[in-house]
């Protein structure tokens, strides 16, 4: 009898390579995790083919107390792309999946978050995902981000995630359903972020992103974070980084609150930007939401949207800009979309009028630098500064 036919419970697939000590640590934190009210958890962990048998090594060691562990290993080299799409397949046998990357660390309450998020979105055909991680930075500026506080313990986004993920059958058939008509499809839609459509074409991540603004979809993403990512040395990454720690919890056994997509006021386009204060500056200055362009970090703009491209009459941005400033906010308030919702005037946010010149305004960039690094000590970054140039320099003979 097929495995998947005897449990209802969600798969835990992990998709190793040839980090085998990064492999350890992942499994060291799913066997530490609470797995109360769940029994036969599917443990699957697919290998794809490496000269590193020490993964091998440490799968085979692994003991798994909670359920079936099922080993895969690929005898040919598939890449990370078509490695992810393999495993998400599992969802169409246990109608459900969860995806984890050997970099990466889950926290206690990991299972019972994403169990509770598949439930809760599994009728909602605008919800394409479910994240485990919880994003502290924009990837595209590396600059902070916070989701604005709703109320509840989740958000939306319309960027998938890869630190952490599940999936229903029905959200990951979606994808690859559109995905398969769409192989050789060139992104070139200036609402995908500059920055995503330059990845390689190794990479799967791009296309679900793509996938979602075009059927504009989103992922639910967690306030407190269920994974961790080490950036452990791989295919798509050097050496192991701190940048992407976020915090995981100790927690286990919570009862998590959700709140709709249809009624979220905390939902973010796939440039991090609140796609909810289009609403606030229609109902403040009546210009109309679909000709209003939300660009607080500088960078969607720069992509060729906004003004130059004539898709918009109306820029909320912190760029500098010879147009109409119709108001303007303080980057004070945190996270940054609370200055415009609170309606904290100031100069560093500018609604602009871009069909009517004006004086580009001042912009302040060391305010917006210690904003964004407030622990920033000036004198211990001129160091690290001086030793990186040093380590850089080559070696005089």
């Amino acid at each position: 009898m097929d495995s998947s036919s005897q449990t209802n419970e969600t798969p835990i697939v992990v998709i190793a390579y040839n980090r085998d000590k990064a492999l350890q640590r992942l499994l060291t934190s799913l066997a530490s995790a609470d797995y109360a009210g769940h029994t036969d958890i599917p443990l699957i962990i697919s290998i794809d083919q490496s000269e590193n048998g020490d993964v091998l090594k440490t799968v085979q060691a692994f003991v798994w107390p909670y359920g079936e562990k099922r080993i895969i290993t690929h005898e040919k080299r598939l890449g990370l792309k078509q490695h992810v799409l393999e495993c998400g397949d599992h969802s169409k046998a246990y109608g459900s999946v969860i995806l984890l990357e050997d970099d990466l660390f889950v926290s206690r309450d990991f299972y019972h978050y994403t169990v509770s998020a598949l439930r809760f979105t599994e009728n909602d055909g605008k919800v394409g995902g479910i994240s485990l991680y919880n994003h502290l930075l924009n990837v595209h500026v590396r600059e902070p981000f916070f989701a604005v506080e709703d109320g509840f313990d989740n958000y939306y986004m319309q960027f998938a995630s890869s630190w952490g993920q599940a999936y229903t059958k029905k959200q990951w058939e979606g994808f690859t359903a559109w995905l398969q008509d769409r192989k050789d499809m060139a992104l070139t839609s200036p609402d995908i972020p500059e920055n995503v459509r330059k990845w390689s074409d190794s990479s799967w991540l791009k296309y679900n992103i793509a996938y979602l603004i075009e059927k504009d979809m989103y992922f639910l993403y967690p306030r407190s974070s269920l994974t961790t990512n080490f950036m452990s040395a791989g295919e798509h990454s050097g050496a192991e980084s701190h940048d992407l720690q976020v915090p995981v919890g100790i927690f286990a056994g919570k009862d998590y609150r959700f709140g709709s997509l249809q009624g979220s006021k905390s939902r973010y386009d796939a440039f991090f930007e609140n796609m909810g204060l289009k609403t606030v500056l229609s109902e403040r200055f009546s210009v109309p939401e679909e000709e209003t362009c939300i660009d607080l970090y500088g960078y969607r703009t720069e992509t060729g949207e906004g003004e130059s491209s004539g898709r918009f009459s109306y820029l909320l941005s912190s760029r500098a800009l010879p147009r109409k400033i119709l108001h303007s906010y303080a980057r004070a308030l945190r996270p940054i979309d609370a200055n415009i919702l609170y309606d904290r005037a100031g100069n560093d946010f500018f609604l602009y009028s871009l069909k009517e010149k004006g004086e580009a305004p001042r912009v302040d960039m060391d305010g917006r630098v210690l904003y964004n690094y407030r622990a920033l000590n000036v004198k211990k970054m001129i160091r690290v500064l001086r030793r990186q140039v040093c380590l850089r320099l080559p070696r005089l003979k």
